[in-house]
């Protein structure tokens, strides 16, 4: 089936890199073996102990909870605008902190008027928060020596316009990261918004492909991003090549529960262009549209991920042709 052709107009991709002389079919690209390789690779990596949990301007001096990896958490900001973190419920009942009340810095348990702050009372303790400009980050407890004072991040472009979302999915962190692992069904999974894909270069740590990106109609932009995971629950795309060179879209994929994960994903848009700046004072308004466009594709993209975790589930025996090792 021939494919609608494409307009493609920007700056075209400069990342140097060409496409193979010759192609397999994206079906055959596809090596699940290839893509489970990857995975293990990226699951093994060091996390330091942290998690995303939120865009950052979800969380303000009201209390907010969130459940981290079976674990409920309550999240607030300091008088100061510093990112609090700790266990969501009261030690002395269990009663929720997200109905507490702020008092300066700490929160007032609202059944009894227990006061919590910086110190432990019992087992309950505050968890180290992180607030990176973009997302909030917390820090659970790790084996001894894996803590990092800080999460393992990929670099950032500066000056950026910023848009995250949050969505639940019935499936495990490592599914997600699988679902980015494969870009092969980009062209096809997603026809409204990709052109064409081919994937440039394999590495065991790397993925380089061209992409066009659908505007309206036949338009697209046309660039070169790789992928890589810096952590076991984050996946990274960069373009390298091409109109936006420096921006990044952040996949975090954190664990709820068992078989439960939320995805936050975070898009950091920069241009070379002169109107950018423009863009920037209007970072407001243009938000919405940006994420609106990402949760379109994680829609459906979280049902692939959850079909993986069905399939793991409830075995089904595939005939997968080209599974093998190369």
């Amino acid at each position: 089936m021939t494919r609608p052709r494409l307009i493609t107009f920007g700056t075209p991709p400069s990342s140097g890199a060409t496409a193979p002389p010759a192609e397999a079919p994206d079906w055959v690209q596809a090596n699940p073996a290839r893509i489970e390789r990857a995975l293990t690779r990226a699951l093994a990596l060091p996390s330091g102990g942290w998690f995303v949990v939120d865009d950052r301007e979800k969380i303000g001096r009201v209390p907010v909870t969130y459940t981290i990896d079976g674990q409920e958490l309550v999240l607030w900001r300091a008088q100061d605008g510093a990112l609090r973190a700790a266990p969501g419920a009261c030690p002395h009942m269990g009663a929720s902190l997200a109905c507490a009340k702020v008092r300066g810095d700490n929160l007032v348990c609202p059944w009894h008027g227990l006061e919590l702050g910086d110190g432990p009372h019992g087992r309950w303790r505050p968890l180290v928060a992180h607030d990176d400009g973009v997302l909030a980050w917390v820090r659970l407890p790790a084996r001894p020596g894996e803590e990092t004072a800080g999460p393992i991040m990929a670099p950032r472009p500066t000056a950026a316009l910023a848009g995250v979302i949050r969505m639940e999915a019935r499936c495990d962190p490592g599914d997600i990261l699988a679902n980015r692992l494969d870009p092969w069904h980009g062209a096809h999974y997603h026809p409204h918004s990709f052109g064409r894909l081919k994937v440039l270069e394999e590495r065991e740590d790397l993925l380089l492909v061209r992409v066009a990106y659908r505007v309206i109609g036949p338009l697209a932009v046309e660039v070169d991003a790789t992928f890589h995971c810096p952590d076991p629950r984050t996946i990274v795309m960069t373009i390298v090549g091409g109109e936006g060179t420096g921006s990044v879209v952040e996949t975090h994929a954190t664990p709820i529960g068992p078989g439960r994960t939320a995805v936050i994903e975070a898009t950091l848009a920069r241009s070379e262009r002169p109107g950018f700046r423009h863009a920037l004072r209007l970072s407001r308004w243009l938000r919405p549209a940006m994420n609106a466009r990402a949760a379109r594709l994680w829609v459906e993209d979280i049902a692939y991920a959850e079909r993986r975790y069905a399939l793991r589930a409830r075995p089904v025996r595939l005939h997968t042709v080209g599974s093998g090792e190369d």
